[in-house]
């Protein structure tokens, strides 16, 4: 079982239009909704994959319902925690004649001192030893910066690992908890390691020195070139598909689902990251923020590379 917690999740509303134009009046050719945030998505895509996992987090309002019922749909066990206010939604527009993405996201609700208690007790109370927790995406308001590293000690401490996918200060504050494994972009590394990095030798350097720090895997994404993996097995780079991009959004939570899912059934890291890498180009190949399909994934393995550097 892959526990999921998503702290501000999101009603994911995208549209569709054609020439967005700034200040005036436009068009919507198409709207789709869905429910969303990072470890939501990291849920769908494990259920897709045929595993199985059980969403926490928290929800508001008539918001956050619509979360609860996408879900329920799906199939997807959830226990939310319910906050007051409203759950936000997350305005994503596409222009079809340019293919440029723009977002617009709500803060969303501010939680409580009681609201994390509750939380924190109910996610307690959901695993059991050997479970695997993903903590992914961005902290709401009257959330400590220290939230993550807090649940990560408390969770390890009941032989739980866990898989963080966050970024900001929240990311630099979990290092020292030591998670079982973390997925930065380019962008997150630099900004943990406080330097630029102009080459992989680089990038292969600064991921060795969080390795160095306890934690056991480093996935640094690098977007539609792959990714480096680094851990006690060795350094990988996984170069990924060459697709045709329909959207970037929810490729990264896919990776997260896709490799927590394999090496929670046993796989190598080679194996997961290879199987990880076609699910987040499978996800790049769909719509606005539909995920990945599995019999496509499937399809896109034997064009996946990976070379092992060390």
């Amino acid at each position: 079982m892959i526990i999921t917690v998503t702290l501000n999740p999101a009603v994911d509303k995208t549209v569709e239009l054609f020439d967005f134009k700034v200040g005036a009046l436009n068009r919507i050719k198409h709207v789709r909704k869905d429910a969303g945030g990072k470890g939501i998505n990291v849920s769908k895509v494990i259920a897709e994959l045929d595993g199985s996992t059980k969403a926490l987090g928290f929800v508001g309002g008539s918001s956050g319902q619509f979360i609860k019922d996408r879900l329920t749909s799906a199939g997807i066990n959830h226990s939310f925690t319910e906050v007051e206010g409203e759950t936000r939604t997350n305005l994503k527009i596409i222009d079809l004649a340019t293919t440029e993405e723009t977002e617009v996201n709500e803060p969303g609700p501010s939680i409580s001192k009681s609201d994390l208690i509750n939380l924190e007790e109910n996610l307690l109370n959901n695993i059991i030893r050997d479970n695997l927790v993903v903590l992914a995406g961005s902290l709401p308001r009257g959330v400590p910066e220290d939230f993550y590293a807090q649940l990560i000690a408390k969770l390890q401490g009941k032989g739980v690992k866990v898989v963080l996918d966050t970024s900001g200060i929240s990311l630099m504050k979990s290092l020292e908890a030591k998670p079982y494994l973390i997925k930065p972009n380019l962008d997150e590394l630099e900004k943990l390691i406080n330097k630029p990095l102009k080459d992989t030798d680089e990038v292969i350097s600064a991921a060795k020195k969080l390795h160095q720090q306890g934690i056991e895997i480093i996935v640094v994404s690098l977007g539609g070139e792959g990714s480096i993996v680094v851990s006690d097995a060795g350094v990988l780079k996984i170069k990924a598909p060459k697709i045709e991009v329909a959207s970037s959004v929810g490729a990264g939570d896919t990776l997260v689902g896709a490799i927590s899912l394999k090496l929670s059934q046993g796989k190598s890291l080679k194996e997961a990251i290879h199987y990880a890498t076609a699910a987040s180009a499978n996800t790049v190949m769909q719509s606005g923020t539909q995920i990945c399909k599995k019999d496509e994934v499937e399809e896109l393995l034997t064009q996946v590379e990976i070379e092992i550097l060390e």
